[in-house]
């Protein structure tokens, strides 16, 4: 089964190390993939174009079917293999709702710590106000607490859809696991930093951990002061 799906993939990309984790959770193993560098605009390539036309990674097909958005690729993966690997649909209606919101939500997270991370690199200089990077800044914040605030009241169990592993966990973890990459204070928010420490040494997420993490473990002190 494995042997008919293609990853391209970027190192440190929340989108594709959550297909990655999925595809662990499985069991499906076997998979082509292709490591591609953002940095020389490998995602770019006829290669990835041929996939994805909107030459964005990952890049995902299984025999004919492609499906290139993140979120659509976990959901697909539960879906066409829900009897092998890790269960990863929540069973009550109660954990499904709670799962789906937390997966969703998990989008406003990642947008707006890019928001933060990426604003010199992608506003030119001469258009950059520190007004606006402190807006920026003061969202994140907002946010950051609102999840520091529903993991404090998660009394079902640690994930965060109950007392199992489940999507919201695959698609979120890595995004969390990108903003302590760039200095997120586990002082400061002590119940995502145990999050994080809960989910980090998983079987499934240590073998698809970033390379580039791997050969620099330092990471960046973006958000150390936030």
């Amino acid at each position: 089964m494995a042997k008919d799906m293609t990853l391209l993939w970027g190192s440190g990309s929340p989108p594709c190390w959550r297909v990655m984790i999925a595809l662990e959770e499985k069991g499906l193993k076997g998979y082509k993939q292709k490591l591609l560098s953002f940095e020389k605009q490998e995602h770019k390539s006829k290669e990835v174009l041929e996939i994805n036309p909107r030459g964005q990674l990952p890049a995902f097909k299984h025999g004919n079917v492609v499906v290139n958005e993140s979120y659509a690729a976990c959901m697909y993966l539960e879906s066409q293999f829900r009897s092998q690997g890790t269960p990863l649909e929540a069973q009550s209606a109660g954990e499904q709702a709670l799962m789906l919101q937390r997966m969703f939500e998990g989008q406003t997270l990642q947008q707006k710590l890019s928001d933060v991370n990426y604003y010199t690199w992608h506003v030119p200089e001469a258009e950059r106000h520190d007004s606006a990077l402190q807006r920026n800044k003061e969202a994140l914040v907002t946010e950051l607490q609102v999840w520091e605030k529903n993991l404090q009241q998660a009394g079902a169990g640690p994930y965060l859809a109950g007392k199992s592993f489940s999507l919201a966990d695959v698609i979120v973890f890595p995004v969390i696991a990108y903003a302590v990459r760039f200095g997120l204070s586990s002082e400061r928010y002590p119940f995502l930093g145990k999050y994080y420490s809960l989910l980090k040494d998983r079987p499934s997420i240590k073998a698809t951990w970033p390379p580039h993490w791997l050969e620099n473990p330092q990471g960046m002190d973006t958000l150390k002061d936030l």
